[in-house]
């Protein structure tokens, strides 16, 4: 069971970092993630089995969405705690873990103020998760702090280049992102990555790597499986007027059309990600 702690103290954040936190929160928390991650798990679980946890090992998973990878590991015998913003995708990932008869546990917390004790957990790990957190440095803090030295760190972020960094870019162009906060995408840059966690871990490695995500439908449909699932897009579609839906959608499809490795009919893309694993020094 894992040791719950109150957060680190620190700075209080201001009104507007406060705002874009509650806004954040409802960008996750819209859509239905445990419907759209289904798609995702292939590769989840390809990224995941690449770490070779054994059975006993304490984990948490950060930005766990619907336990897309704390239940298989749990399943396991890996004792596994998922954390998420989202409290819908943590029901989600307490039902599911229920359903299927596996011990798990799951809060509702932010990658930046994690409620655990420090030292707590043997490999700390996040796919695609805590990137989007608005303030990287307490992130990167966070990660480190609640990791037992020794322990590993383990992140997956998209990278600029790949796929999902140009969706994303595609979309800031219809609707740009909030001032305050630098991109998520800079998790996927080495440079960037070194410097956030700087003395604190050893024998970081950082591996370029290839997420396949498959659809049997075409990008079109893929499109429209993202504006009603996943909570970016969705969000990003309601902030715009009917003309304006109807430019994002068309570039949208563009992209998934001309990034498209698969036969007519069916969609599949290889996002580039960045895999990074450090030793807690």
């Amino acid at each position: 069971m894992s040791t719950i702690a109150p957060p680190v103290s620190g700075a209080a954040p201001t009104g507007e970092m406060q705002a874009l936190k509650a806004r954040l929160k409802a960008v996750w928390s819209s859509g239905d993630y445990g419907v759209f991650a289904k798609y995702l798990e292939p590769g989840a679980l390809e990224f995941y089995r690449r770490l070779g946890i054994a059975p006993g090992t304490t984990l948490l998973d950060v930005g766990c969405g619907a336990g897309q990878i704390a239940i298989p590991a749990a399943r396991e015998g890996v004792k596994v705690t998922g954390i998420d913003l989202a409290p819908n995708l943590v029901e989600q990932a307490r039902q599911r873990a229920k359903a299927e008869n596996v011990v798990a546990l799951f809060d509702e917390g932010d990658a930046e103020a994690l409620p655990y004790n420090a030292e707590t957990f043997d490999v700390v790990l996040s796919l695609i998760g805590a990137m989007f957190a608005p303030q990287p440095d307490k992130v990167a803090a966070e990660l480190v702090r609640v990791c037992r030295p020794g322990g590993r760190i383990v992140m997956a972020n998209w990278t600029p280049a790949g796929f999902v960094g140009q969706m994303f870019k595609v979309i800031g162009q219809h609707v740009p992102p909030p001032a305050i906060m630098p991109s998520p995408l800079k998790w996927g840059e080495e440079d960037t990555v070194r410097q956030r966690f700087g003395a604190s871990v050893k024998d970081i490695r950082l591996t370029r790597r290839l997420y396949t995500i498959e659809y049997p439908f075409p990008p079109a449909d893929v499109v429209e499986f993202f504006r009603t699932y996943y909570g970016p897009t969705h969000r990003a579609f309601a902030a715009l007027d009917g003309p304006r839906q109807q430019l994002l959608r068309s570039d949208l499809e563009a992209l998934w059309t001309r990034n498209n490795k698969a036969q007519p009919g069916a969609t599949r893309i290889e996002s580039e990600y960045l895999e990074v694993i450090a030793t807690r020094a």
